[in-house]
Formats: C-alpha cells, structure tokens, sequence
C-alpha cells in the first residue's frame, strides 16, 4: 500500500485543498480543521453534518499559503480569513450569522442528525439529532470531528463507486488489486506506519450525511451512504474509513509506503 492523496480542510465543513505532502503530530495535520464557523445564535460548530442549516459551506473551499488562510466563496472571490470584515460577508452569503474562529472553545458542540433519517426523509426535514461534542480524542484547538486524523482505503471508495473526497480525509491510502474493500475495520488497534510516521487506529469512521450532499461542483450521491448502510455496519453504525492518532510525528508525502503492524 502507498498514500495516493492527501488532503486537509483549513475550515470545517468547507472543500479543503489537496498538498503533496503534511506534517502530521498530536494535535493532527498541519493546517487541518484549524477554523471554523460558531453559530452567532446557538454557540454551536457550524458543520455541514446538519445539512438543513449548512450544506452551503460546501459551496465555498479554503486553502493555506504559508499559514495565512484564503476562503473562495461561491461567486468565485476570495476573502482572507483574518480580513476584518469576514464574518459580516460569510453571514450574509451562508444566510444566519456566524464568526470565524481559530480555538475550538471548551466543550465545542455541534449537531449530528441521525443520517439514515436524512437520506430517508431529505436534507431540509425535521430528523432526530444529537449534540455531539467535538474533538474528544484531538490534542489542542483543532475542529476534527473526534481524532487527529482520518483515513480511507481506495478498494473502499471503489466498492462504493464514489470520490475520496466526499469523505473528507487526510489520506488516501492506494490498495493492491483484490484487496478487500472495509477492511480498515481489521484495522483498529494496529499500528501503521506511513513514511517517517507511526499512527495508531482507533476506530472506524461512522458516516454521517455529508457525503451524499453537493460537493462545489459534484452532485448529490445518496449511495455514498446507502452502500456502507448496506454492507459496512460496524456496531449498528455505517462505517467507511478510519480514524488514527499520531505515535510518531513527522512529515507524510504522496507516494510513501504504508505498513500494518500486528
């Protein structure tokens, strides 16, 4: 196995950038997950899992250059993230009012409707949700959804027959012919090691809504659920796709071996 692509999401819930190479520690990828929107209204992560309020912010994308942070908004325009006027602008284009922060505050929440009932009854219906607190296993003030860092096989996304991207990893680890989709399920509680890094795996990835929903120019794909509700329930949950905590710190690049301990 080999690291196909790597990716990080300079905002939460908006499109992030693919890089050639990341630095990766305790605290997760360098550059990942470092911003993010809280809901002027409710105090709540603004996060594209509650599609009824934020789908938009798939819309826009965000990039790093040398640690300064530029978002593109749907009209094509950038905006700096530090630029004084930014939340007066993203408010107005996202349509409820929100601020740019850059430390997840204590005991950062943020909604996670049950995602089978959005697939079921649409992204604008009524579903149950659960507050979730964010970031529970991430060192520091990242926006990670739990763990420093999240991982997706490509047999996985072929079974699927759907984009990596739609599920917002880091890496994307290249799979040998004939190996077996899901199987980062065996995954948990083994070491990788990726490079000059050693990662350890904590548990594999529930999905939620995101991926089905519009992603900047893809269109909606349901059965990037609907498949791993099918055929990948891992403790009732669909799953697809692993999360990792660093042992080692140092720097990932495209193209880097990957190995499984026992």
């Amino acid at each position: 196995m080999r690291v196909e692509s790597l990716r990080r999401y300079p905002v939460k819930s908006m499109l992030g950038e693919t890089v050639t190479t990341l630095f990766v520690d305790k605290g997760g990828a360098a550059g990942d997950r470092r911003l993010a929107l809280v809901d002027a209204t409710t105090g709540r992560v603004a996060s594209a899992k509650q599609p009824r309020l934020w789908r938009e912010l798939l819309r826009f994308s965000a990039a790093a250059d040398s640690g300064r942070v530029h978002i593109r908004v749907p009209d094509g325009t950038s905006v700096a993230a530090d630029d004084p006027g930014v939340d007066n602008l993203l408010s107005r284009l996202i349509g409820r009012p929100v601020h740019l922060v850059s430390k997840r505050p204590d005991g950062a929440t943020l909604e996670r409707p049950d995602p089978e009932q959005v697939l079921e009854f649409g992204v604008d219906a009524e579903v149950d949700t659960r507050i979730v607190e964010i970031a529970m296993a991430t060192p520091g003030d990242s926006f990670t959804d739990l763990a420093p860092l999240h991982a997706i096989t490509t047999a996985t996304c072929e079974r699927i027959g759907t984009e990596a991207l739609r599920y917002r990893p880091n890496l994307v680890i290249e799979t040998p012919p004939g190996y077996p989709p899901y199987a980062e399920n065996t995954w948990v509680g083994r070491e990788l090691t990726v490079g000059e890094t050693r990662l350890y795996v904590l548990k594999p990835t529930s999905r939620c809504a995101v991926p089905t929903l519009e992603h900047g120019t893809l269109p909606p794909a349901p059965h990037a659920l609907r498949t791993p509700v099918a055929e990948n329930r891992v403790e009732s949950l669909p799953c697809a796709g692993v999360y990792l905590e660093v042992l080692t710190e140092g720097t990932i690049r495209i193209g880097d071996p990957v190995s499984i301990g026992p």
